[in-house]
Formats: structure tokens, C-alpha cells, sequence
């Protein structure tokens, strides 16, 4: 069995210490490497406010001094839309038979049926789905039919497959917004204990959501 490798994929704008305590339980609960992919132009959302040079030195400065995360930045790299079909099926063809699970949100999976080619996700990644404790997310009769026979409850029969499971991980959320945050940032306050510490240590890396 090989140690799955994770994908955790978003705007990241800015990252934010919910974006990497969920990151960072999954990779436990896994025991999984997990990769953090800022996506370009993402299909459901407006585009970031701050570009990919620079939420990339943002996901360096957040993820020094620690190896459990780390940063793939190929979807910044490629033109278009960030569909996340053609980046699995490209780590798919890298990767070989080692398992990979894409991690979602609840609310994101829930919405899965809306995705881009979503049922051919199966055929080149497990799904693990992070989940709050106690809360429920309602799944469409559609979503329920495709992942009925892929639910798994032990982590371990992640690694005997490449692909094709469904796995909820119960992680503890915590309630942060990067939309708050930005909000913060443009007031010219300091909203140090909703970042990590490495956003702080350069004035220039949070510039782009200060008012000049």
C-alpha cells in the first residue's frame, strides 16, 4: 500500500488558518500528503483579487516550516478555466497507481452534480469529503445514486485502490471568511490570528487587499 497523495484546491485569496487546519486533519486522518492548489480562473466564482504571483508567495510564507503541506501550482500555469478533471486526470498519468483523493468541502460535494465531466472524477481520484461534526449536508437523489456503492468508512481501503471511493472525514471547521478577512485588510486593520504568522512577517504580501 502507498500513502495516498490529497489535493485540497481553491482561490486561496488570502489563505487563511481554516484553508490549512482542515488541510492539515485530512493529511492526518489520511496519512496522505497533501498538496495545496491555488486554481486561475475558476469556473463557480469571480476571479481573486489578487493575482497568482501573489496568493502564491502567500501559500510559501503560510507553509514554511512544516513538510505535511505543500504547494502545486499547475493550475496557475495552465490557460483557461481550472476544471478539476484535467488536472486529476493529468496527476493520474504523473502518479501511476497511487491513490489520490481530492478533498472537498461538504457544500462543495453536495454540488458536485453541477461540476465539469464530475462523474469521470471517479474514474481517476477517491473523494474525501470534510465534513463538520453533527452537521448534515443535504446530497440530490442524483449525487446519492453515483456514490451509494464508492461510500467507505476506514482510510485504509483508500490505499488499496487508486481511485473510485467516497470518504467522509470529520475535521473541525473553523469559521473563518476569506471574504472577512479581505474586509479587514481594506479597513487597515490587523487580523493576525485568522492568518498564519508567515503572511505577517512581509508588509508586501498582504498589500493587495490594503487601500492604498
Amino acid at each position: 500500500m502507498s500513502r495516498p497523495l490529497a489535493i485540497f484546491g481553491g482561490t486561496f485569496d488570502p489563505i487563511h488558518l481554516g484553508h490549512l487546519s482542515v488541510a492539515w486533519e485530512a493529511s492526518e486522518l489520511l496519512d496522505a500528503e497533501v498538496r495545496l492548489m491555488p486554481a486561475s480562473v475558476p469556473p463557480h466564482r469571480p476571479s481573486p483579487l489578487a493575482n497568482a504571483q501573489q496568493r502564491v508567495a502567500m501559500l510559501k510564507a503560510a507553509l514554511q516550516k512544516q513538510s505535511r503541506l505543500t504547494l502545486d501550482t499547475r493550475e496557475l500555469e495552465r490557460s483557461g478555466p481550472s476544471y478539476t478533471i484535467d488536472t486529476l486526470a493529468e496527476l493520474r498519468k504523473e502518479e501511476g497507481d497511487r491513490p489520490l483523493v481530492l478533498l472537498l468541502g461538504a457544500d462543495a460535494f453536495a454540488g458536485l452534480p453541477s461540476w465539469h465531466r464530475w462523474r469521470e472524477l471517479f474514474d481517476v481520484a477517491h473523494i474525501g469529503v470534510l465534513s463538520r461534526p453533527g452537521v448534515d449536508v443535504a446530497w440530490s437523489d442524483e449525487l446519492l445514486t453515483a456514490i451509494g456503492p464508492r461510500l467507505i468508512d476506514d482510510a485504509s481501503a483508500l490505499r488499496v485502490l487508486p481511485t473510485g471511493k467516497v470518504m467522509e472525514l470529520s475535521v473541525t471547521p473553523l469559521e473563518i471568511s476569506a471574504t472577512r478577512v479581505r474586509e479587514l485588510l481594506a479597513e487597515g486593520r490587523d487580523p493576525r490570528y485568522l492568518l498564519p504568522c508567515g503572511l505577517f512577517d512581509d508588509p508586501s504580501i498582504l498589500a493587495p487587499y490594503r487601500k492604498a
